[in-house]
């Protein structure tokens, strides 16, 4: 599969095209993975360019068989994700207070009713917060992050969490035994 012919076909990079729109059938697997650690391999390969995870990142949708597609108008492929697809990477709080994370991808996404921290389990075994992004994707929190909210945070009922567009978002649950 030639990545180039095939995003030749997609938005510029900055747009997220309209995937909701976009049904072919697949087409097949493609060699792309999403490791943990955020890294995307193509055959193996570490794909090195920032501009090509974007783009590839803004074509990407979880469908409701549970996996992961590169979508174009005309085809779509099946890659391999062995966590969340995206890392929020940054995090600042705006105006009015509530907390805007940036993903990897450049998506910003506001915490608020629709996007709120839940946590997981990571592949590893570890409990850690993520937040819906778009089109059935999620976001893990890098640890940076993770830790400047928890520097802002506040506890209830044992649980570790802030206050974001009028919703409460977990970071997690307070362990006594690590206290």
């Amino acid at each position: 599969m030639n990545l180039d012919t095939w995003l030749a076909g997609i938005p510029p990079e900055g747009e997220i095209p309209p995937l909701e729109r976009w049904h072919p059938e697949c087409r097949g697997d493609m060699d792309l993975t999403i490791a943990a650690d955020g890294r995307w391999l193509h055959e193996g390969a570490v794909i090195a360019r920032p501009a090509l995870v974007r783009l590839l990142a803004s074509v990407l949708r979880r469908e409701d068989d549970g996996e992961y597609y590169l979508v174009a108008p005309a085809e779509k492929w099946r890659i391999r994700v062995e966590d969340r697809p995206l890392l929020i990477v940054d995090a600042e709080r705006d105006a009015a207070g509530d907390w805007q994370l940036v993903t990897n991808a450049g998506d910003r996404v506001r915490l608020d009713d629709t996007h709120r921290l839940t946590v997981s389990d990571t592949p590893r075994g570890e409990a850690v917060p993520e937040v819906p992004v778009r089109f059935g994707l999620a976001a893990r929190l890098g640890r940076n992050v993770f830790y400047r909210l928890a520097d802002t945070a506040e506890c209830r009922d044992d649980e570790l969490g802030l206050e974001s567009g009028g919703a409460w978002h977990s970071l997690g649950r307070w362990d006594d035994e690590a206290s």
